[in-house]
């Protein structure tokens, strides 16, 4: 088996963007909060990798207030759960293929 780069989602390409996405794959909705604690990013740069994450379609945001705090959350898309899925099958073909 040939390695083929094109196989490989590479919006996942960047560690960040793969653990938001476990983070996602596992809850049904995640906050911002939790989200920065949980893979130790400061505000802006996981901000960022949301916004590329939602520009593709694979998480959905949804804003809202607890009391009279803001509260944003995130839950993965069918297509970024499909997309997410595909990428680590991919992975995983190859680590299998050369052991």
């Amino acid at each position: 088996m040939n390695f083929d780069l094109n196989k490989l989602n590479k919006v996942f390409d960047n560690r960040i963007r793969v653990g938001i996405m476990s983070a996602l794959v596992m809850n049904d909705e995640i906050s911002f909060k939790d989200l920065k604690e949980y893979l130790d990013l400061t505000d802006g740069n996981l901000a960022s990798h949301l916004k590329n994450l939602e520009e593709n379609e694979y998480i959905t945001v949804h804003k809202g207030f607890i009391g009279r705090k803001t509260n944003t959350t995130y839950a993965i898309t069918n297509l970024g759960k499909l997309a997410f899925q595909e990428h680590l099958a991919y992975l995983e073909k190859l680590i299998k293929k050369m052991k």
